[in-house]
């Protein structure tokens, strides 16, 4: 695992990233994370004022001097993307994260400081067009993601992808939650490894109680996607509340969101509404429960720790390993 490209790109033992996660990820993560060995991200949205998101940055770097990164997403509903985009350049991070829109001024502005950029794809026409515009790597969100997940599973997405755009470093996003899953997709042909939902039910997390617990009480088929939190297709668990309101936008939502002239602000209202629907549920308990999680929250038992759960990737890891290509393989 440590000779993987990621590890080599960002100089870290090993080629995990905690995945960046809308109201979930911070500081205590990333430290963790980084003096674990692995590397971790954060959504710079996570931050209410450009002024927070600069002293958690300096709050991380005052702690660790190991490469961590911020998710920056690049489409125009991210009004405050040229700000973040200054603050973390001026701040000294390793790399972006860049999500659902046009990374172009982020790859040409961080490469101008030798900062690294990893764009999100689901699929290889977009996979195309970033690798046409110099990004260093492709985080291959697949169809186990949690989140804004994608519709190809791993098993296609990765090869696709390597085979495609040969040298260009591939991350694999979604599903992965124990050494067997690692493996599995090293196997494929992966650079590296994105993991989100198994880190919800941390210490670290913030998020509630609640929200923690039903990463380990609900199971797989529990997970469904939804339009009606930000007009893209993302993942959640199903809770009362959303069997209640549907996971479909209504013919309404649908028209404004297809409109060429209203669609920019209807998903910027979109947006805005789903997102303040996670914000209520993640803090505190609620009957209006929207949790975003992916599949992979099968494997979760317990509330730990995210260095337990790095820990317990790769002693797993080296486990599966070890029994897989130790013995001689049967006919």
């Amino acid at each position: 695992m440590q000779d993987l490209a990621l590890a080599k790109v960002l100089d870290i033992q090993y080629p995990i990233i905690v995945a960046p996660m809308f109201l979930v990820s911070n500081e205590a993560m990333l430290i963790a994370a980084c003096e674990f060995g692995a590397t971790a991200a954060v959504p710079s949205l996570n931050y209410r004022t450009p002024e927070e998101l600069r002293k958690a940055l300096r709050r991380v770097r005052s702690a660790t001097n190991k490469a961590f990164g911020v998710n920056l997403i690049v489409n125009k509903s991210n009004i405050h993307m040229q700000e973040h985009l200054k603050i973390c350049l001026e701040e000294g991070v390793d790399y972006f994260i860049t999500s659902l829109g046009n990374p172009k001024q982020v790859i040409e502005e961080s490469h101008k400081q030798g900062v690294k950029v990893f764009c999100d794809v689901v699929d290889e026409k977009y996979a195309k067009k970033v690798v046409d515009l110099g990004c260093d790597g492709l985080v291959a969100v697949n169809s186990g993601a949690g989140g804004h997940a994608g519709s190809i599973p791993v098993t296609v997405l990765v090869p696709m992808l390597k085979e495609k755009f040969p040298g260009v470093p591939v991350i694999s996003a979604g599903g992965i939650a124990n050494g067997k899953a690692l493996l599995a997709v090293e196997v494929l042909g992966a650079d590296g490894f994105q993991i989100g939902t198994p880190f919800i039910a941390t210490k670290e997390a913030p998020v509630s109680e609640e929200y923690k617990k039903a990463i380990i009480d609900y199971h797989a088929e529990d997970v469904v996607m939804t339009s009606k939190l930000s007009g893209t297709p993302c993942t959640v668990i199903a809770t009362d509340y959303v069997k209640k309101i549907g996971t479909e936008q209504n013919p309404i939502e649908k028209f404004l969101n297809e409109n060429r002239q209203l669609k920019k602000y209807a998903k910027m209202l979109t947006h805005y509404k789903g997102m303040k629907l996670l914000e209520n549920a993640a803090f505190q308990a609620s009957y209006k429960s929207v949790w975003c999680a992916g599949p992979s929250l099968e494997f979760s038992k317990e509330i730990s720790s995210v260095k337990d759960i790095l820990q317990s990737l790769v002693h797993s890891y080296e486990e599966e390993k070890n029994s897989r290509f130790s013995r001689p393989a049967k006919l």
